[in-house]
């Protein structure tokens, strides 16, 4: 059985003729010669490199359907009928105090100077795609108000049309970075922040020097990778002069817009868009105490880290590394990814599975505790989407885990209170909104919520987009404060790994989470032959 079906998908806007296909190979078992498409191998005839990618590219987010072994649904939560753990000091519990809307889904990170979040959500990466750019007021306000921290990824200065660099090619300007910036602080409410992520160009640019001189920013993020890809960040550009601009910016720019070739086969139609790459990074131990060191001086508060769907090597560096650097936290992303922008078959196949690597890194942690040393705060990211898989990586990755970085599922909500607005405005809802009503008062449940944070005047400068995450984060936070009620948990870090059990074997094998029909077994025993 093939875990996923290779040579058509959605993303690529391919498909398959016939309805029986090879599964290693993905292609039709009966390929005629005269077919007229479309499968991955067809569309790559003709436009070769550009089936790489799923698309359209600035419109759409993509993510890996591949379908692994074991994944977080082979983990239940466990719910109990007694016990209140994590109310208030000195609080009792009963039916009285222990009500599901009294938990507290508060959380915090950092080394010693903490970041207190309303909700253990955080967004990811948004850097220089075009989903990103265009939807930043939505995602930045949305954050805000909901009390989470929000990344601000790689790039974004590098892709700038009005980036100005000096004569050492230093930034001096930015307008965009500065406008994401201050987008995030208008509305922030005391819960979260915006922290800008690194990469190499960022790095030669001199981001940090200009966010830290500029905006004061406290916290900064070195990037390792991510759970899409193994490679640098990508965009496309569809402009010879743009291409040359970032070329020149130092980027690598495929194909190369300097050849004459490739700039005789744009001017034709053949070649329609060019792709901006990041370069690769590449890690040792003396080099990154050195870079983190060389942040501080430059005056962060905090330093996280994010890496990607690698090996048990490149994990165990990640989270020695970052004990003995007092990284303030460190993201673990696994596969598959989800993107604005990731080479498609690389986002199916590479990388440890999300609850594979995730289970490593609470092993790993283990035993660096059990050595004495500080593990820095976690958070686990890769596929997040609803509030029982927030709870089950809190407790898988317990008591280190401390968040859960949500990519796609956080980027959504803006994205369609955004054309809720629009619809609204061309008279054109579609019935799965108008059924709510007409008027955005109607529509969005939490909007008199919003409204009474920003007050009657501002709410009408807050993006539709914003409440759609606000409304997204709320019913994440109350659908976990259900499941940590009746997992009788009541904050966050009072969640255990013992609040697991495994569906199956191979699962309680991985994780180390016990096997259902064994958890909590010599408990019933001694209660059984009790007389």
């Amino acid at each position: 059985m093939n875990l996923q079906q290779p040579n058509s998908n959605e993303a690529t806007r391919t498909h398959n003729r016939s309805k029986s296909v090879c599964p290693m190979s993905g292609i039709c078992t009966r390929c005629i010669d005269g077919c007229r498409g479309n499968c991955e191998v067809f569309k790559a005839t003709f436009r070769g490199r550009e089936l790489l990618y799923p698309g359209p590219f600035g419109e759409i987010t993509a993510g890996g359907d591949k379908n692994y072994p074991i994944d977080y649904s082979h983990l239940n939560i466990h719910g109990y009928a007694l016990g209140a753990k994590g109310l208030p000091k000195g609080q009792k519990g009963d039916p009285d105090t222990a009500k599901f809307p009294n938990v507290n889904t508060e959380t915090s990170y950092g080394w010693t100077k903490k970041v207190n979040m309303k909700v253990p959500i955080f967004t990811g990466a948004l850097g220089s795609t075009e989903i990103a750019r265009k939807n930043w007021e939505h995602f930045a306000v949305g954050a805000a108000l909901s009390g989470v921290t929000l990344v601000c990824g790689e790039n974004v200065c590098g892709i700038d049309p009005g980036l100005e660099l000096n004569s050492k090619n230093k930034v001096t300007k930015a307008p965009d970075m500065d406008r994401r910036i201050e987008m995030y602080r208008r509305y922030h409410q005391g819960y979260g922040e915006i922290l800008v992520q690194m990469n190499v160009e960022d790095t030669r640019l001199g981001v940090a020097e200009y966010i830290i001189d500029k905006h004061a920013i406290e916290t900064i993020e070195l990037k390792w990778g991510q759970g899409a890809k193994c490679i640098g960040g990508e965009i496309k550009v569809h402009s010879l002069e743009r291409a040359l601009e970032l070329q020149k910016r130092g980027y690598i720019v495929t194909p190369d817009p300097s050849d004459p070739i490739v700039q005789s086969s744009f001017k034709d139609g053949a070649i329609k868009e060019f792709e901006r790459h990041s370069r690769l990074g590449f890690i040792e131990e003396k080099g990154f105490y050195a870079e983190v060191d060389r942040l501080r001086k430059l005056g962060f508060k905090r330093i996280t880290l994010k890496t990607g769907a690698y090996g048990l090597r490149e994990l165990a560096m990640a989270i020695k590394w970052s004990s003995k650097a007092k990284i303030d936290l460190l993201t673990i992303d696994g596969a598959p990814g989800g993107t604005g922008m990731s080479p498609w078959r690389m986002m199916e196949e590479w990388g440890m599975p999300s609850l594979y690597l995730h289970a490593a890194a609470a092993e790993f942690c283990k035993i660096l505790d059990k050595k004495g040393e500080r593990v820095p705060d976690i958070a686990f990211a890769g596929g997040f989407s609803s509030e029982d898989g927030i709870f089950k990586a809190l407790a898988l990755g317990a008591p280190y885990t401390k968040a859960v970085c949500m990519g796609r599922a956080l980027m959504i909500p803006g994205m369609v209170g955004k054309n809720i607005g629009k619809w609204i405005k061309a008279n054109d809802l579609p019935k799965t909104v108008s059924e709510f009503g007409t008027k955005v008062e109607e529509i969005f449940v939490n909007y008199g919520d919003v409204k009474n944070i920003v007050g009657s005047q501002e709410i009408r400068n807050i993006p539709l987009g914003a409440i759609g995450i606000y409304s997204y984060s709320q019913k994440i936070r109350v659908g976990l404060q259900q499941l940590m009620a009746g997992a009788r948990c009541f904050n966050v870090d009072s969640i255990t790994r013992n609040e697991l059990m495994s569906l199956t074997e191979e699962c309680a094998k991985v994780t180390g989470i016990p096997y259902l029909m064994d958890s909590y077994r010599k408990e019933a025993m001694k209660i059984l032959s009790a007389e």
